[in-house]
Order: C-alpha cells, then structure tokens, then sequence
C-alpha cells in the first residue's frame, strides 16, 4: 500500500480520494479551505460538492499544504486548470524530494495553449518530479461514489509510470488502461469539454436528438483533427478518453459544461451561466484555447468557432446554429492525417 495525497477536495478529487482509501492507501485530501477540511475530518462529508456521500472514515483531510507535501511521493492533482500554476509555485516552496504527479483537470490554458502536463512541466522543477501521468476518461464524480462500473485512462510516455497508476486505482467497479500517448489523451478530455457545451446549448434550445448526435459526431471530428495535428494518435479519439469522455460529457445531466450549455441556449448570458453554476466551467477557458489552437495550427473547427463567438462575441446561440447548417457542402470522411 502507498501514502498518496490528492490535492484538490472538489467532486473529483474527493470521489478519487475515496477509490484509493478503499484500495487500502493512506490517503490525505488537501483543501485549500480550512472549514472544508474540518467537515470532512469531523464529518466524514464534503456535502458542497457530494452532498449525498459519506467519506470513508480512513480518509482524512487537511489545509496545510506543506503537511500535504510531507504526506507522500505520489500527488494527485485534481485542482482546476487555472489554479495549477498557483498550487505548483507554492509547492515548490517546500517540496524537496521526487514525486510522481499524477493530473485528472482535463483543460488547455489560454493564450500559452498549454496542456496541463506542459503546464506541470513549465512550473515544477525537474528534480521534484519523478514521472507526470494524465488520468482521464469517461467518468462522473457522483457515479464513482456510487460504486458504479467506471472505466479510464492513465497515459504516459513511460509505460511503467502509468501502469503504477493502475495498480493505484484499479478495483471491482474503478478500471484503467494504460496508454502512451499523453497528447491524444490531454486533448480528447480537454476538447469534449468545448462539444458539450454545444451539446447543452442544443438541448436547451430544444432541438432533439437529431441535432445533439450530429453535434457530438461532428465535434469529435473536430476533435481529431486538431489532435492528429498536434502528433495524438488517430485511434485514441476512438478510446475512452475521446469518444466516451464526449458522450457522457455531451449526454449526462451531471456535466457541469453541458448544463452550462443549456442555461446559454435558454437564453441566460454567460455571466449568469457562471454565477448560477458556483463551479469552475472548464469548457468556458477551452473554448478559448481550442479556437486559438485551430487558427496555430490552421484547422477547421467549425463548431469551436460558433461556440466562440457564442461566448465572447454575444452571439446568439440559434444564430450560431443556424450559419453552421449553410455553410458551404463538403465531404463527410475527412483525411485526419
């Protein structure tokens, strides 16, 4: 069994902190909030963000970063893409031994188009990391508590590093693969985040299920294009952490990005949309970053592009619809390499 610490209490990081105290790990929750680290300690619940779960008594809590740090060589980083760099230059305060990190924020940063583990690689020192491995796949926070079948992916160049990662998290109802294609894997669960809120944008101005499987077909298009580009490999948009991370992103009420989709296509402004959620949307920021990518890379994205101006150039969701089914005919199957 190992010591690991998962930085980051919201519903992910708390229902991964779970699966790996059950797996028989010693595992410490860092929260940069005080108060939520008493509940969870005292309380055994983190009801902000899984109201109706009870935490394992074995799993404990604290605010204390460096405390954190000293827990362990195995990190977790579960915080939203636009705290790493702020959680990463405070580790480095304190941090003087080798870990591995492993990241489960699926985004793409802004402006630098970094993916997180180019982000972790940019802000932490190379003598303080052992190994950097992705996480990610198909797979809600409040499923995972429920002990339902859940299947992922841990990606790395170094086969063995992520292989470590399974043995970490694999259990009866938690599955990973391994895979070495970080690129495909980063991109896939940061993208699906910019189709699902088109997903919820369609629903919400009620245009059935025709519409959303075009959408959600078409988006990993999109998806793979770019990602091709970028040297991801074709097969593994066709994987867990592209075509099911953008199914059950796109289709699933408990998508944070499509339900702030479908209050955009309700007619809620984005600024709303926001603050009627209380959680970070990641799908806002990867908007951003997606359409900076595709005009770097000179791709077409023609649904990024619409969700684009959607959401910083006020433009109105049925609008942005409607100027993507005129656009000029083309040929469905595209020549991804």
């Amino acid at each position: 069994m190992e010591n690991v610490t998962v930085f980051g209490a919201g519903s992910w990081g708390t229902a991964l902190a779970i699966v790996l105290a059950e797996n028989g790990h010693q595992t410490l929750l860092w929260t940069h909030r005080e108060d939520q680290a008493n509940e969870i300690n005292l309380q055994h619940t983190n009801k902000k963000y899984l109201p109706e779960t009870i935490l394992p008594s074995q799993l404990t809590a604290t605010s204390d970063l460096e405390r954190a740090i000293q827990h362990s060589s195995i990190f977790v980083i579960a915080v939203p893409t636009k705290a790493i760099r702020e959680v990463c230059a405070n580790m480095m305060k304190t941090l003087n031994k080798k870990a591995l990190f492993i990241h489960v924020s699926k985004g793409i940063e802004p402006d630098s188009l970094l993916r997180i583990s180019e982000i972790l690689e940019n802000c932490l020192s190379p003598e303080v990391v052992s190994d950097i491995v992705v996480l990610s796949g198909p797979s809600h926070a409040e499923e995972v508590v429920l002990r339902h079948p859940t299947t992922i992916t841990a990606a790395c160049k170094n086969i063995q590093s992520a292989e470590k990662v399974q043995d970490l998290f694999m259990n009866g109802y938690f599955r990973v693969y391994s895979n070495t294609d970080v690129i495909g894997v980063e991109l896939g669960g940061a993208l699906k985040n910019v189709i699902a809120l088109g997903a919820g944008i369609s629903d919400g101005l009620e245009y059935g299920d025709n519409a959303k499987a075009a959408l959600i077909t078409r988006g990993l298009a999109e998806i793979s294009r770019l990602g091709v580009r970028m040297g991801g490999n074709p097969f593994t948009f066709s994987g867990l952490s592209g075509m099911g991370d953008l199914i059950v992103t796109c289709t699933s009420v408990h998508s944070r990005n499509w339900r702030a989709g479908n209050m955009l296509g309700k007619g809620l402004s984005l600024d709303e949309v926001l603050s009627n959620m209380g959680m970070v949307v990641e799908g806002v920021r990867t908007t951003k970053a997606a359409y900076q990518l595709a005009q770097k890379y000179e791709v077409a994205m023609p649904i990024t592009s619409a969700l684009y101006d959607v959401l910083f150039n006020d433009k109105h969701p049925k609008d942005a619809v409607d100027e993507l089914m005129i656009r000029m005919k083309k040929r469905e199957i595209d020549n991804l390499l």
